[in-house]
């Protein structure tokens, strides 16, 4: 198990990137739902976050391959097969 540590932390910051999307849309909605009562303030918060969005998306996508690197391909497969039953699109590239 010599690469249990290096799959912990990669593992550990795809986990991050996802909380912090996650975090980020929630922020979005409500900056929307506040932009949409005349707060051009909100409005320019929305676009911002969208900004940090698809940056996030870009860690997410770029990093990736580096990530699947660290990881046990056999776990890979049973994770992505145990979620929607095919490995998500950049897991090929």
């Amino acid at each position: 198990m010599d690469g249990a540590p290096d799959q912990i932390i990669a593992l550990q910051r795809v986990r991050w990137l996802d909380e912090l999307s996650d975090a980020i849309s929630q922020a979005q909605t409500l900056a929307l739902s506040i932009g949409t009562a005349g707060c051009e303030e909100a409005r320019q918060l929305h676009a911002r976050l969208e900004t940090v969005r698809n940056d996030v998306q870009t860690l997410r996508t770029c990093s990736w391959t580096a990530v699947r690197k660290e990881i046990d391909p056999k776990w890979l497969e049973r994770l992505f097969h145990g979620c929607s039953g095919a490995m998500p699109q950049a897991c090929t590239e």
